[in-house]
């Protein structure tokens, strides 16, 4: 009798633990899609903790390299939503509600003519201050007249505007519609995404 409670309580206690661990198993592989938040006027709320988001690339265009004046003297430090990154893995096309959110940094002030400047690493261009951010959101109906991506300002200075309006065509919409590789994504500076 003492070892058949034994046993049984053995198999509870295995069958608890293999149910919570499935439970916890299920909890961490069930995510859901960043959705971009708006305000009542139509601004688009700052995403939160893009940090965590997928680091997708870093363009530089520092002001040294475009006769002192480049449209953004920064780095573009890009991350996008990881759900929208696993299923454009998977699929290869941008799914709807997609966001990118692009952090500006500015290149430490230049030691040499060119911008650049010597570190213990070597002579290059190296990170500065944070600078504002841009965010691009795919909505195809929201965002008809320019592509079906929404392009929002959030400062190009720190701090980031808590919300910002949707920029108007000729803004941003125009470059990417012209010049960026896929769905007007610059895919062609994201190695992770230019497949």
């Amino acid at each position: 009798m003492k070892y058949s409670v034994t046993i049984a309580a053995i198999v509870a206690a295995v069958s608890a633990i293999t149910t919570g661990v499935i439970a916890q198993t299920a909890n961490t592989d069930v995510r859901t899609q960043y959705k971009p938040e708006y305000t009542a006027s139509g601004e688009l709320v700052l995403p939160k903790n893009f940090e965590k988001w997928v680091f997708v690339g870093s363009p530089l265009t520092p002001n040294a390299l475009n006769d002192g004046e480049a449209n953004f003297p920064e780095y573009h430090n890009v991350y996008m939503d990881p759900v929208s990154y696993e299923t454009y893995q998977k699929t290869n096309v941008f799914p709807e509600g997609t966001t990118f959110f692009k952090e500006l940094q500015l290149a430490l002030p230049a030691e040499n003519p060119d911008g650049s400047r010597t570190e213990p690493s070597g002579r290059g261009y190296f990170p500065g201050a944070l600078n504002g951010a841009d965010v691009t959101v795919k909505d195809s109906k929201r965002f008809a007249e320019t592509g079906g991506w929404g392009y929002f300002n959030f400062n190009h200075h720190e701090p980031k505007a808590p919300t910002a309006k949707a920029r108007p065509i000729g803004e941003c919409a125009y470059c990417h519609m012209a010049s960026a590789k896929k769905d007007d994504v610059w895919t062609q500076f994201y190695p992770r995404l230019d497949h």
